[in-house]
Formats: C-alpha cells, structure tokens, sequence
C-alpha cells in the first residue's frame, strides 16, 4: 500500500480515507464529512486539517493538517504518521487548492466522531 494520504469523491461533501498517513487521526476505511465552504474565507490556523487537491495529481485529494504558513501565505501541510508524502516531498501548497475541512468520521460506526 502506498504510503501517501489518498482521499477519492464520492459525492460532494464526503470523503473516503484511503491511505495511512493521518493515522491515528483517520485510517483506511474511514469515511468523513469536509466542510467545502470552511476556508473560502479564510486562511486555515496551524493545526487544522485540510482537504487539499494533490499538487502531483489535481483529481486525487489528500487529507492533511497544516504545519505552517510561510509569509507568502503558502501552507505546508504533513501527515499525522511518520509514513507521509506532504510538503516535505511536494513543497508547499497553494491555499486556492483546498477543497475543505474534513470535521466529521461518520463511518466505521465504532470510531464516529468530530475531527481534530
């Protein structure tokens, strides 16, 4: 399994976990609710997490959780996990590519709950 945090549509608002480098936080299998207006007017805070298109592959989504926003107003955005390919690999992103704020796991039943 590749070790970068993937995320696919399936319809607007929700998100399918499919990697594991925002473990603990979300794993594989996890589905979850992104807010798609939550940063359309505003800069996301360190420590939020992201849904941001992948700079390597626009149609591919990535979950992450802002590390820092440098003086140009540019995010770099990691992993939870030590396993992530994030701003380290691809550099820092441009906030015009988020696609929202994942805040809610509706699904596995067990592990339901707001994000943080």
């Amino acid at each position: 399994m590749e070790t970068w945090r993937r995320v696919r549509r399936s319809w607007q608002g929700r998100v399918a976990v499919e990697g594991a480098s925002m473990a603990p936080t979300v794993w594989p299998g996890d589905w979850l609710l992104a807010d798609p207006e939550a940063y359309r007017r505003r800069l996301p805070r360190v420590g939020e997490l992201v849904l941001v298109a992948d700079p390597r592959l626009a149609s591919r989504l990535l979950v992450k959780r802002v590390a820092a926003i440098d003086p140009h107003g540019k995010l770099e955005v990691r992993g939870d996990a030590a396993a992530s390919t994030d701003s380290r690999v691809f550099g820092s992103v441009d906030p015009a590519s988020l696609e929202g704020r994942p805040w809610f796991r509706y699904w596995p039943v067990r592990r339901i709950g707001r994000l943080r």
